[in-house]
């Protein structure tokens, strides 16, 4: 005999499930010592919804679902944020929770941690399901699995009661309930009608541009990806984590000139990215309002969400890419000289603009000098995983810290969730073996900051920088030091480093860029848990970071209520 824990397990395996992200308690708990038993690797967290995030990163980075595992109730409604946040991001995500006796939660009766989890999971995940019968463990995982990988990946829910934990079954009957997915994200190309409409369109282009995002990054596609913008010259528009898929000193990156290529150009090319709130919709003032877009998605549901699509290429990213190429020998496309120049000139300019930024040396330190520290010791370790979040860490980081392998940057993505950090570093580390930098906000790290203690337990080479200025955004809000202080402000000059010490870690306290870039390159030597607390000035950042008109303000003089 077998029973349903056993199921479950081999169920993954089958799948090639290593490693499993997750909070044990009820009733999962032998569901993950049992996975270990058997050779998963289990890596436990503090909180459900770091270790959700960790999944999901472990999704983006290797194109196979992360496995998230929680308990019922709480723990499972702490994991939802990761698998909302995963499907928004379109990281491939499996999340398994436990839960209570049907009989007992469908009548309402009061059970422990009574909810409708499968109910509870639907709006936010692409699809829910609970298994109800052992015998149907094999079918929900393979269910989990494709559907969690296949188009347009992103996160599912697999409800599985501790009945059928628990239930027993014959162990040969139970083999044959078991598969193995064939194939679980086919490739799909598009008509190659729109292929030649595509070329064409780009061919008569005065202003051509292709903007990079994630998905493009997600693909893998990396070689197809930079063929396509080497053969036509036209510029490219790296997305945050786009970044490294060709390198950001390319000579075709426009990422410096960001807001002229929006503004100007005419013809678009979307790889892995979508018209969204990240790229203004695609509306005027930000784009010309005569601007025609070519759009590559999976999912053809996506295009026209915000703007015309000129051509729709329905295809995965890999596909697409290698048909344009191969179409572009009867159907050549090159991208003007004088739009190449124009956008050279200004990526100059605003280069050297930067370069004031970063030379300038206040003390205390602000995000320009302390993030110029980092990107000197980074320049020489290309191979190191950069995690970044944020307000003004985040948005500032983006440009200062140049990436050049794919896959190597991860931040708080489509959604602009703070919390993901650690999460993110600890499946980085976890999947990839190689170190990892994560630069945090002091208050992004406080949504996650138990998880150091994670990283201590398994000795990641990961090194934390958390850029302190004693705020959410800054830290010179009312009354600081008082009893009472401003919403924004953050226990002040807080020494974060013993945080890390505690648990067996390395810790710094610096307040000069030479310390940090000093015990940056010492952390990364040493390849233990760090973490390096970055004394900035109070004043440092701007409110709301660089989206501070998405952040209304109160007309009326701010005064206590009488």
């Amino acid at each position: 005999m077998t029973d349903g824990m056993h199921l479950l397990v081999d169920a993954l395996q089958l799948n090639d499930v290593e490693t499993i992200y997750g909070v044990v308690g009820i009733p999962i708990t032998d569901v993950a010592r049992l996975a270990q038993a058997c050779g998963i690797r289990y890596i436990g967290f503090r909180h459900e919804s770091a270790a959700g995030h960790a999944a999901a990163a472990a999704g983006f980075l290797t194109k196979k679902p992360g496995v998230l595992l929680t308990v019922s109730g709480p723990g499972f409604l702490n994991g939802m944020v990761a698998a909302a946040n995963a499907t928004v991001n379109c990281f491939p995500l499996v999340h398994i929770a436990g839960s209570s006796d049907r009989a007992v939660v469908d009548m309402r009766r009061g059970d422990y941690e009574e909810l409708d989890q499968m109910t509870a999971a639907k709006p936010f995940v692409k699809a829910s399901f609970r298994i109800n019968r052992v015998q149907d463990i094999g079918r929900g995982v393979a269910r989990a699995i494709r559907t969690a990988v296949s188009g347009r990946p992103g996160g599912v829910y697999l409800d599985v009661p501790a009945a059928v934990l628990a239930e027993t079954i014959e162990a040969a009957a139970a083999a044959e309930t078991l598969w193995r997915v064939a194939d679980p994200a086919p490739a799909q190309h598009p008509a190659a009608e729109r292929i030649t409409d595509a070329l064409a369109l780009l061919a008569s282009a005065q202003r051509p541009l292709i903007v990079l995002g994630k998905g493009a990054a997600y693909a893998q596609a990396d070689d197809a990806i930079r063929e396509f913008v080497e053969s036509t010259g036209i510029p490219f528009l790296p997305m945050s984590m786009a970044k490294g898929l060709l390198p950001d000193d390319h000579p075709s990156s426009v990422a410096a000139a960001r807001s002229l290529a929006l503004a100007k150009a005419d013809v678009v090319l979307l790889i892995g990215a979508r018209l969204n709130w990240l790229l203004a919709q695609g509306e005027a003032p930000h784009w010309s309002p005569a601007a025609q877009f070519i759009q590559v998605d999976i999912d053809p549901g996506e295009f026209d969400s915000n703007h015309p699509i000129a051509v729709p290429l329905a295809g995965d990213i890999g596909s697409v890419i290698g048909d344009l190429n191969a179409g572009l020998e009867r159907h050549p496309v090159s991208c003007p000289q004088l739009w190449q120049i124009e956008l050279g000139e200004k990526r100059r300019t605003n280069d050297a603009k930067m370069a004031t930024r970063l030379a300038q040396d206040p003390h205390p330190m602000g995000f320009y000098n302390a993030l110029r520290a980092v990107r000197d010791v980074l320049a020489d370790r290309p191979d190191v995983y950069v995690v970044n979040e944020g307000a003004n860490t985040l948005d500032i980081g983006r440009n200062v810290l140049g990436m050049s392998v794919p896959r190597h940057r991860l931040d708080c993505g489509t959604w602009g969730v703070m919390g993901i950090g650690l999460g993110y570093a600890i499946a980085a580390a976890v999947e990839s073996g190689k170190p990892v930098v994560a630069i945090e906000g002091d208050s992004a790290f406080g949504f996650s900051g138990m998880e150091v203690e994670t990283i201590c337990r398994y000795q990641l080479p990961v090194v934390i920088i958390i850029l302190n200025n004693g705020g959410v955004y800054r830290g010179d809000g009312i009354d600081p030091a008082g009893t009472d202080p401003a919403p924004t402000v953050l226990a002040p000059r807080a020494h974060h480093e013993q945080v890390m010490t505690a648990f067996g870690g390395i810790g710094y306290h610096v307040t000069t860029p030479a310390e940090l870039h000093t015990a940056l390159q010492r952390a990364l030597d040493a390849a233990r848990p760090a973490l390096i607390d970055c004394e900035l000035a109070v004043t440092a950042g701007t409110e709301s970071g660089h989206l501070t008109n998405l952040n209304p303000h109160s007309t009326v003089p701010l005064a206590p209520v009488s």
